[in-house]
């Protein structure tokens, strides 16, 4: 159980620093593309933003189950790629289908691994958030200041 315990922790470390990172890269790529998509300006631009956001985030989750289903190559809980995918995706996303299970020592991974999908699929769903409340905003202002110009 230790042992699953310390690899546990150390795969949620990773993907947390993994998920940060690419936060934060995103952040950048959508701050450098901002000026060239104006996200303020027309629903186009709006909607360019929320799919390159959503994009992103899609990529770096897939990074992190991916991770996740090497982790059970490489212990032997799975024997080939497809069924460790497969159980890592329907784990990280709490689907949790149940055709594949792990049995033995390494099952409290797979419980965790669900739990460290959960925060992390909460955490992308605040940023999705932050970002349209960010296009709303820069919206309004961009708005107001149309209206209050002397024409």
């Amino acid at each position: 159980m230790l042992s699953s315990l310390i690899v546990s922790a150390a795969m949620i470390t990773l993907t947390v620093v993994i998920h940060m990172v690419g936060l934060l890269g995103l952040m950048a790529f959508l701050q450098a593309r901002s000026p060239r998509l104006r996200p303020f300006h027309s629903r186009l631009g709006q909607a360019g933003f929320i799919i390159l956001t959503v994009l992103g985030l899609v990529a770096i989750h897939g990074l992190e189950m991916w991770l996740y289903a090497a982790l059970y190559l490489v212990l032997g809980v799975f024997n080939d790629m497809e069924e460790a995918l497969y159980f890592s995706i329907s784990t990280f996303t709490t689907v949790g289908f149940g055709e594949l299970v792990i049995e033995g020592r390494w099952r409290i991974l797979g419980a965790l691994e669900s739990f460290n999908g959960f925060l992390l699929i909460g955490w992308s769903t605040a940023f999705m958030v932050s970002v349209i409340s960010r296009i709303r905003t820069m919206e309004m202002d961009w708005l107001d200041r149309l209206r209050n110009s002397p024409d």
